[in-house]
């Protein structure tokens, strides 16, 4: 059973930033919410808190969909067409974004709004009496955090560039916990080296906190792969590679035997690292909402993302199952069919691309040969197996196994490539500092350039 849905909704009372009591004789705290010092006051109101931000990060806004959503649509050239009538979403696919962009205005405040539990939680371990629960609880909370902050940076900074010496900006760094009004503050936005500083140091703390296993929560290799995932962005390939071979070789994680076994899962799969959880009772596929036929859960007949033609000429094989993971006339991809699946977000297959293409780039052959790992994963597809490899190959292959799970501008951005007539690093491909953030801090928050 996912316990995710049984999440306590106290800690968007705790985001809310808790405000009782009135100016009578009469001080009567509302009964459907709870003081900071007792929300925090026991091991099992903090436990609940952390569980919380689970389903607070996989909201719709955020990793319930529309992050994936935003990644395909900013660098779709020609493969995808939007469909829908929201006009947030069109403004991505036609790279013509606006401050006032709800969606970004939402992934924006989620993310925060994930940090500042995360936080909470770490400013209250003390509650906790057993190193174990400590340890884990820690772990956890900075699993969550530096997620957050590594795709800020990613969505609102210009791309890393490998080496180092990022100060390009990113976003603010809020690492202290905000119950109160008056705690509140104006923080300047960190350099994208700085974020990503803060980003490996939490999921590195993250790696040595938590357990082998914590059944669907983040456990130490879920934080090795995202790990592995955020070095390969900064083309840290040596560093991309001992995360991505820790995991394939310690996690237990394997390729699921059939690709269409990785996908529309209830449960999680023997390839998921981690996933999101949803339930009939708690969560919404977003990916379902935009990305499947009205038949299957979606907003309409159609699909509001429908894959066009150009797409298929990736496949190299007529036999690859990959290349026919689609439906409805071959326009819709079978990946987000099921209304109430789980959304894969760590899978295996990541981790067997990522340790591929930096043997490759290495000259290395750590855990495999980069030939024989890419074959591995076109005989799970039913692909007949490359005779030898070049960089393009990995490339391909990783477009053709990760299409559709929110790669496409990150990939983009890392490869130095185009989107259509734009440059990888183009302003238009950075997300605006929300309208309502500006205001409210313009000085901390100076917008993108070209908004």
């Amino acid at each position: 059973m996912k316990t995710l849905k049984y999440i306590l909704r106290l800690l968007y009372l705790l985001l809310s930033i808790f405000i009782v009591g009135c100016e009578d004789n009469l001080e009567l705290e509302p009964e459907q919410s709870l003081l900071p010092e007792v929300a925090t006051s026991n091991p099992a109101n903090v436990q609940n808190i952390l569980t919380g931000i689970y389903d607070e990060a996989g909201q719709t806004v955020s990793y319930g969909g529309r992050i994936n959503l935003a990644s395909e649509l900013l660098a779709n050239s020609g493969d995808l067409s939007w469909n829908g009538t929201f006009e947030q979403p069109a403004q991505l696919i036609e790279k013509q974004l606006v401050p006032d962009n709800t969606f970004v205005r939402d992934y924006w405040l989620n993310a925060y709004e994930v940090s500042n539990q995360a936080n909470i939680v770490l400013d209250n371990l003390s509650v906790f009496e057993e190193d174990a629960d400590r340890n884990r609880v820690e772990g956890e909370a900075k699993f969550l955090r530096g997620l957050a902050y590594f795709d800020l940076a990613r969505l609102f900074g210009q791309p890393y560039a490998a080496g180092g010496g990022n100060t390009q900006l990113g976003v603010p760094i809020v690492l202290k916990a905000v119950l109160n009004p008056s705690e509140v503050t104006f923080p300047q936005r960190e350099t994208v080296e700085e974020v990503y500083a803060q980003v490996i140091s939490d999921l590195g703390q993250a790696y040595n906190l938590l357990p082998d296993s914590n059944n669907e929560f983040a456990d130490k290799y879920a934080a090795q792969a995202l790990l592995a995932r955020v070095y390969l962005q900064q083309g840290n390939y040596e560093a991309a590679r001992d995360a991505a071979d820790d995991v394939l070789q310690n996690s237990g994680h394997s390729l699921t035997s059939t690709y269409a076994g990785a996908f529309n899962n209830e449960g999680n799969s023997d390839e998921d690292i981690f996933a999101w959880q949803i339930t009939s009772q708690d969560g919404i596929n977003d990916m379902n909402t935009f990305w499947a036929t009205r038949a299957f859960g979606g907003r309409s007949n159609s699909a509001d993302v429908s894959i066009n033609a150009s797409f298929m000429t990736i496949f190299d094989d007529p036999d690859d199952v990959r290349g026919q993971f689609f439906y409805n006339g071959g326009t819709v991809s079978t990946k987000w069919q099921s209304q109430f699946a789980n959304i894969p977000f760590l899978r295996i297959a990541e981790m067997h691309l990522i340790r591929a293409e930096s043997n490759f780039r290495l000259t290395t052959t750590i855990g495999m040969v980069p030939l024989a790992e890419i074959n591995a994963l076109r005989a799970r597809s039913n692909a007949d197996p490359l005779a030898a490899l070049t960089l393009q190959d990995i490339i391909d292959e990783r477009k053709r196994e990760l299409a559709f799970e929110g790669f496409a501008l990150h990939d983009i951005k890392r490869l130095q490539g185009t989107v259509g007539a734009l440059n990888y690093d183009d302003n238009f491909l950075v997300m605006p500092i929300p309208q309502r953030e500006r205001d409210a801090n313009p000085d901390g928050l100076p917008q993108n350039p070209g908004y």
